[in-house]
């Protein structure tokens, strides 16, 4: 038997944007979705600086001695505080899980595991921390991520710290966790990293996971 081929996920590659606008172009695209208007669609982007806070974030996380111009959301994903800047990668994925697996846990573990091999192909050896969302390098965080489900279809999603200043993470507790740190790819292996290779990497491990028949 012929095996069927995969059909690749559409991806949208957004550049550098702020914040609020992808936001919004996420909620209108997730609409969309759920309308099915268009297919599964995957954005990337990398945005200005800016804090966001989860539904169930507590707001003393966000600390007193933070930077005041960098701009601050609370937003409808799941998750606590975190960091969102230029040399950062950020993935937004909008799936119909109706089509894969009516499961959040199977796919924030999906969305664990693309980062994970997006990490070996520069020789990183990164981790699940039981209890914890996210990817680890040790005790140091490189990969968080955070969803909403509105009728099984996905917004929000995951980020992976390439070449980000880390300082930033100075003015928050990153995810609400006291006792870890954050490291970034380009801190790891001591160079900084082309965006445009961990993209290509992150478009075809995504598709090795969520190309669909």
């Amino acid at each position: 038997m012929v095996e069927a081929e995969k059909v690749s996920v559409n991806v949208m590659d957004l550049g550098k944007r702020p914040y609020e606008e992808v936001w919004n172009l996420q909620k209108d695209m997730q609409q969309k979705r759920i309308n099915k208007e268009i297919d599964d669609l995957l954005i990337l982007v990398e945005h200005d600086p800016v804090y966001t806070l989860g539904k169930n974030a507590d707001v003393n996380h966000l600390l007193q001695s933070r930077d005041r111009s960098i701009d601050v959301f609370n937003i409808e994903r799941g998750g606590d505080i975190t960091f969102h800047g230029p040399g950062q990668l950020v993935g937004y994925p909008i799936l119909d899980l109706a089509n894969y697996n009516k499961s959040v846990s199977w796919y924030m573990r999906s969305l664990e595991q693309l980062t994970i091999e997006v990490l070996k192909e520069f020789g990183i050896l990164a981790n699940r921390v039981e209890g914890l969302t996210g990817v680890w390098v040790g005790d140091e965080k490189i990969a968080a991520q955070g969803v909403r489900l509105s009728r099984w279809v996905s917004m929000h999603g995951f980020s992976l710290n390439v070449n980000p200043d880390l300082s930033f993470y100075d003015g928050i507790i990153p995810c609400g966790i006291f006792d870890r740190g954050v490291t970034s790819i380009q801190q790891l292996l001591g160079i900084t990293q082309k965006m445009a290779k961990v993209k290509s990497l992150v478009i075809d491990k995504f598709n090795q996971i969520f190309a669909r028949s």
